[in-house]
């Protein structure tokens, strides 16, 4: 049985499973004065204290437990705890068709939900054979706005690190130029966040009218202000001194975990999928793969600020492209895949265009049952199996689908990059101080929803 002791500490060396790392008993905190708990770690001879770091701590970047032993304040030893956020989304979409799998995709990572999207759609193009056929316009749409939601995402990671580390003015910057791409974002497809816009075939729907005036106010609004984030940040004496060095981990380590994204482009390798694998036409686009040397949290913090500026360069591409291709489709042609309706954002918000309406309730029976069918049933995919990678904000993100050649996935799996970077939380914290934990969480930037999905 479990001893309360004096100092306010318990001792569970009866307990099954009790032993620490080291196969040394655990003394777990649970309240009383410092001047007892020090004379009780005198006693034992042992200073050695396990600390439970979350879930719902302010600094874990995330609904994360970090169960964590300390000498003093050094880190002897470290434990991710995730599965807070758990939702079963890639086994929910074995019971939805293709077309209603990009709800659930589009809910794993919400800081950067397009990119789930994509490479969801992207692998269902592959097994349909279709790759090919996915217009141009629906390309460089699709390149648009995960552009724009890398630029977001990074706002989210630069800003949540800094204010993790006390430095709040950054994070009211991050705030307020995200919330600009946001705006952007429901303009376009009708929601902020969540929003399954992207499809198999295309997207779901075309700019609006203003669409190209707020791409280039957008644009502006980046040019103008993410300097602000450098002049803030990257010659901060006091944010260097908490990110230089600060968990550490060189390419070989990289290679070993897996990490992907920033964390292995700050070690100075220029690994990027949209130029070693390129995918949605970046092989046409002009920009540069940003890299660090310093395999550390400054440096992963320096690859997410140029990445912005290179967004924007590629922007600036899209909109030339966008201007045209004007009038050209977003959709497959193939009308037993593309989504039989054309989408429309009007007074009532987002539903089916008069036009359709009109045509399927009152002028052909065969287009009702087409659109009854394919909305209900769906479509069928060729028994198969692929895998298909984009370079999302955080790194490499895969998606596995499995299908028996019926209407919905057989079996669906994504390699999210956070729940990848999880893993090297032991390698680049144990050995440091208690501080540089919280900077080295946030220089990996994992969101639980991809991690826990």
């Amino acid at each position: 049985m479990s001893e309360q002791t004096r100092s306010g500490f318990r001792t569970s060396a009866g307990d099954q499973g009790s032993q620490g790392t080291a196969g040394r008993e655990e003394f777990l905190a649970q309240g009383g004065d410092w001047s007892d708990i020090v004379a009780e770690s005198a006693e034992r001879g042992d200073e050695t204290v396990v600390v439970n770091f979350g879930p719902s701590h302010p600094s874990t970047h995330g609904v994360m437990r970090l169960i964590m032993e300390l000498d003093g304040e050094t880190i002897t030893s470290v434990r991710p705890g995730i599965g807070f956020l758990h939702t079963g989304i890639e086994k929910n979409m074995e019971y939805r068709t293709w077309t209603q799998g990009v709800t659930f995709m589009t809910r794993c990572n919400y800081v950067s939900n397009f990119f789930n999207e994509a490479v969801y759609c992207l692998a269902v193009e592959k097994l349909l054979g279709i790759t090919d056929d996915v217009p141009e316009r629906a390309q460089i749409l699709r390149v648009m706005i995960m552009e724009i939601n890398r630029i977001s995402n990074h706002f989210t990671g630069v800003g949540a690190g800094a204010l993790e580390l006390n430095a709040t003015s950054v994070q009211e910057v991050c705030l307020r130029e995200r919330e600009i791409c946001l705006e952007f974002n429901q303009a376009v497809t009708g929601l902020r966040m969540n929003n399954a816009w992207i499809r198999p075939g295309g997207t779901a729907t075309d700019l609006p009218e203003d669409g190209l005036d707020r791409l280039r106010d957008l644009i502006k609004r980046m040019e103008d202000n993410i300097p602000e984030i450098d002049q803030f940040f990257t010659a901060n004496p006091i944010f260097r001194s908490r990110t230089r060095g600060v968990g550490y981990l060189d390419l070989t380590g990289c290679m070993a975990m897996g990490a992907t994204g920033p964390v292995l482009r700050s070690t100075g390798l220029d690994w990027d999928l949209r130029k070693k694998q390129p995918y949605s036409g970046y092989q046409d686009y002009d920009f540069e793969v940003c890299t660090a040397d310093s395999c550390d949290a400054y440096g992963r913090y320096l690859v997410r600020l140029h990445e912005m500026f290179e967004s924007i360069k590629i922007l600036k591409q899209c909109l030339t492209r966008l201007i045209d291709t004007q009038g050209a489709p977003h959709m497959v042609a193939d009308k037993r895949i593309a989504w039989p309706a054309e989408l429309s954002i009007g007074p009532d918000g987002q539903g089916n265009s008069n036009e359709h309406i009109k045509h399927i309730m009152g002028e052909s029976m065969e287009a009702l049952i087409h659109h009854f069918k394919i909305v209900t049933e769906g479509f069928k995919v060729p028994a198969g199996q692929v895998y298909q990678t984009v370079e999302a904000p955080a790194g490499e993100l895969g998606c596995h689908l499995v299908s028996d050649g019926g209407t919905r996935p057989y079996r669906s799996h994504l390699r999210d990059p956070g729940f990848i970077h999880v893993q090297s939380i032991p390698a680049i914290c144990e050995g440091s101080l208690l501080p540089d934990v919280v900077a080295s969480l946030a220089s990996l930037d994992p969101v639980m929803g991809g991690v826990d999905r």
